[in-house]
């Protein structure tokens, strides 16, 4: 029977997507462990430290699939870790050659690099949602890239400048993610081989070698020391996690005010029945936005948790790896639910170009009134020109006026501006600075 949100048959694929699920699930652990205890056996027969037959024999007759999940639960809870109950079990299904399973190793060696194992293919998860959310936002910045709408600071309009400029800032984001990602994993996915106290003092001399091989044998790398106690790969890990979904919320929460009611410029995609409320049914709820950024905060959280595993002691730790145990698929499950959600809503995702330029005009013009300001100062002096085109505004908020019939009326504006060059400078299509050029720098980069 379930007990939380991630393995709840209602609510598992909005925590977590299916992909994700079987990477972390039971069945996807008991096989890391498995596929590790394996490959030791194999690195240590390639070095003559075990006997090639019995290598062999383990590669042969090891069969993750048939580890009794019960029996292995109930030693757990005996032992407080489940690796000597698998390597009990694969020691019955390997005959002879079983004594040679687990050969030099301890338990956080196996649990570790099956841990790394399992990040490997969680991270290529995530690698591949944000090539796409890439993909789809570089479309976006491209068809918008001269779509005008108002810029807001403070949640009140300011300057204008283009959805298209809006997407490719997302996409900044996305991008610098991406860079981040290559760097992490050389830094990540090594292997962890080092025996009871990390010094492979049980291998003797050959312990550096079975560690290569280890390494060769499941594609990771080989570190430069044991990072039993130094976990600031994982670590690293659930920060660039948070990083990923802390951005990802940020796109969400744009598109919830752009969805508001009275905005209208965005919306999610529209699914039958999807945002529908109980008892109002006028509501179109942004549902994933709701998600992405539910999802953003447990990440944090996660990260936080991670952060604080750090504090170990000596060469093994106490205590604080457990939180790893905790920490590590939840995170991952919370991420790629997010990464999910922010694909299908972009990939979806309702422009609404007509309700940009009329939320644009509901100032009548005052968006552009550091333009005219800008414009006027080089012949009044700074400080007159922002007096003259402050007490215009003023008067078209009291008047409910557009900004242009008070500029109009203004003999010192008129002084130096005709009606057509007014008309100009209070478009606001004319003032987006370089807005337009930071897109195509955006595009010229494309991944």
């Amino acid at each position: 029977m379930s007990s939380t949100v991630f393995d709840s048959g209602i609510f598992r694929d909005m925590f977590g997507t299916p992909a994700m699920r079987a990477i972390f699930g039971d069945a996807g652990l008991v096989r890391c462990y498995v596929e590790v205890e394996v490959a030791l056996a194999k690195a240590e027969a390639s070095v003559g430290l075990i006997p090639q037959d019995a290598a062999t024999e383990i590669a042969a007759r090891s069969d993750a699939s048939r580890i009794d999940l019960a029996k292995l639960k109930a030693e757990t809870d005996i032992v407080g870790y489940p690796i000597v109950g698998v390597v009990h079990q694969m020691a019955k299904q390997c005959g002879d050659a079983g004594r040679y399973v687990h050969w030099g190793a301890t338990t956080q060696d196996i649990m570790d690099s099956a841990t790394i194992l399992q990040v490997r293919d969680a991270l290529a998860v995530v690698e591949a949602d944000l090539a796409a959310l890439d993909a789809t936002l570089t479309a976006l910045a491209g068809k918008y890239r001269d779509t005008v709408m108002a810029g807001r600071t403070h949640l009140q309009h300011a300057l204008p400048v283009t959805f298209g400029y809006k997407a490719a800032v997302w996409l900044s984001m996305i991008r610098r993610h991406r860079e981040r990602l290559a760097q992490l994993k050389p830094r990540v996915l090594v292997v962890q081989f080092s025996g009871a106290a990390g010094t492979l003092a049980s291998l003797g001399a050959d312990g550096l070698k079975v560690q290569a091989a280890l390494a060769r044998e499941l594609g990771l790398g080989q570190p430069d020391i044991t990072w039993h106690v130094a976990r600031d790969g994982l670590a690293e890990v659930a920060c660039f996690l948070g990083l990923v979904t802390g951005s990802l919320s940020k796109i969400a929460v744009d598109v919830m005010l752009m969805m508001q009611t009275e905005i209208g410029e965005v919306f999610e995609p529209f699914v039958q029945g999807r945002g529908s409320s109980s008892t109002m049914p006028q509501k179109r709820n942004p549902i994933s936005c709701e998600m992405i950024v539910a999802m953003a905060k447990a990440v944090r959280n996660h990260a936080a948790l991670m952060l604080d595993g750090m504090a170990a002691d000596h060469e093994r730790a106490t205590g604080p790896w457990h939180l790893e145990w905790m920490a590590v698929p939840e995170m991952f499950l919370a991420s790629a639910s997010a990464l999910a959600q922010a694909r299908f809503m972009l990939d979806g995702l309702i422009v609404e170009p007509d309700a940009m330029r009329r939320n644009l005009d509901v100032t009548g013009g005052l968006i552009v009134a550091e333009a005219v300001m800008m414009a006027l100062a080089p012949m009044t002096g700074r400080g007159a020109a922002h007096d003259i085109v402050y007490a215009a505004c003023r008067a078209a908020l009291d008047g409910g006026t557009p900004l242009l019939t008070q500029l109009q009326a203004n003999a010192e504006v008129t002084r130096h501006f005709d009606a057509d060059a007014l008309a100009r400078l209070v478009d606001p299509a004319n003032y987006l600075g370089t807005a337009r050029e930071m897109v195509d720098r955006m595009l010229a980069k494309r991944s």
